[in-house]
């Protein structure tokens, strides 16, 4: 009977890892390879002049990320990107959150309208939305200079300002980001079991409390899920900036992950470019750790 039992697993798992193989041969071939070569050239000085002759190519160790470490512009990006997390990060879960509260409640009609109209944003192509918020920012005829000349308010060249560039790419991606988030925080609504409300209601809980004590702590694991997603997505901010500013004016968009693309593509010091980022990856991964932290606290 054992030996039955042990032939039956046997096969089971042959025939598990059996149609399991193209997938995982797939991931180790289009991921674990090129992050293991990308990971090597880091300690090398790839450049263009490698892809002709790769003799020429030499290990210098860390060499690059010596000079990432002293590089200004490097540490530029990275405050840039920093801002943008820390400020974009929690007005986009915010708003989410907000958006899903609204979509999921009783008194809403026409609710996958809503959702339909407030996700459109997420699947429509960036160079699309581009033309449009160029048009909004636009210092001279944009409609959003037009509605803060009503109350007196000067003209503001929001693409071109330093000080107001950034800000002017948060709102567009929060705009474009947000319906993701939503559709998540709705699930997590939904799963909510309505006799807590029904008892709180009982209870004589106006709507904050209810919201305070209810709601806020079942969606603590699709919070920190949702955080933890947008945090990765934001820190890799390239699409926003490299179309609407170019990472100007005076390098205040330019983001880490626009400053490797220009080192790796526009002057090939592929070395130099992967060190970028595995900075970037170590940073990530500190910040998720944090979160689940964080989340074990809390519990």
């Amino acid at each position: 009977m054992k030996k039955q039992r042990a032939l039956s697993f046997k096969t089971t798992t042959t025939a598990a890892y059996f149609f399991l193989a193209p997938a995982l041969s797939a991931i180790f071939i289009f991921f674990f390879i090129p992050v293991i070569a990308a990971f090597i050239i880091s300690f090398t000085d790839f450049d263009i002049y490698t892809l002709g002759n790769f003799s020429t190519l030499r290990f210098i160790g860390f060499e690059n990320y010596i000079k990432l470490f002293n590089d200004d512009l490097f540490w530029t990006a990275l405050g840039n990107t920093f801002y943008f997390v820390v400020v974009a990060g929690p007005l986009s879960i915010a708003v989410s959150l907000t958006a899903a509260l609204m979509l999921n409640s009783k008194l809403v009609k026409f609710k996958s309208l809503f959702r339909l109209a407030y996700f459109l944003p997420v699947v429509t192509t960036l160079v699309a939305v581009a033309i449009v918020w160029r048009f909004i920012y636009h210092p001279n005829f944009g409609i959003l200079n037009f509605f803060l000349s009503l109350i007196g308010i000067n003209p503001i060249d929001w693409l071109g300002d330093p000080d107001w560039a950034m800000p002017s790419i948060i709102l567009l991606a929060v705009w474009k980001n947000f319906g993701y988030n939503m559709i998540i925080f709705i699930a997590g609504l939904q799963n909510i079991p309505e006799e807590l409300y029904e008892a709180a209601d009982i209870e004589g809980a106006n709507a904050f409390q209810k919201f305070k004590h209810i709601t806020l702590p079942m969606l603590a694991p699709t919070t920190i899920f949702v955080s933890i997603i947008t945090m990765i997505g934001y820190f890799q901010l390239f699409a926003e900036p490299y179309v609407m500013t170019q990472g100007g004016p005076l390098n205040r968009t330019l983001s880490i992950v626009q400053y490797m693309y220009q080192e790796g593509f526009r002057w090939w010091n592929m070395g130099y470019s992967a060190s970028i980022a595995f900075v970037l990856f170590i940073i990530i991964f500190i910040g998720t750790l944090i979160q689940f932290k964080v989340q074990k606290l809390s519990k």
